[in-house]
């Protein structure tokens, strides 16, 4: 099992920048795939961006795609997302994930998971 605490997220108006962090413990963060999700209210869990173990392949949502980046730094245990250009329909809230096998697009796939944290876009 890994520990992941997620932080970074905030009240940012349309066209802004936020970069969140994903902490991890307990664990190597090289030992897993990783990704990041989002929960809009009375929506369900939805792929946001993923990265393999060598942080070589990246995907992402077509929602996202230009905006986004994901990235992890293994050495200090910390998965990142840069968000540019953020638009109010990204508002949610923002869980980072880890998985032993694989970089799935389904969240129910994912072994551990962080409290998430919140990012609201203002229009």
């Amino acid at each position: 099992q890994v520990q992941l605490v997620e932080s970074g997220g905030g009240l940012v108006q349309a066209g802004g920048s936020l970069r969140l962090s994903c902490a991890a413990s307990g664990r190597m963060l090289s030992t897993y795939a990783m990704g990041w999700f989002r929960q809009a209210p009375g929506k369900e869990r939805e792929f946001v961006a993923t990265i393999t173990w060598s942080g070589s392949n990246t995907s992402y949502a077509d929602s996202v795609k230009g905006r986004f980046t994901i990235s992890r730094d293994n050495d200090k245990n910390t998965l990142y997302l840069q968000m540019n250009s953020l638009k109010p329909e990204d508002t949610a809230v923002y869980y980072c994930a880890a998985s032993t096998w694989y970089t799935y697009t389904d969240y129910r796939k994912y072994d551990d998971w962080g409290q998430g944290t919140q990012v609201t876009v203002s229009s």
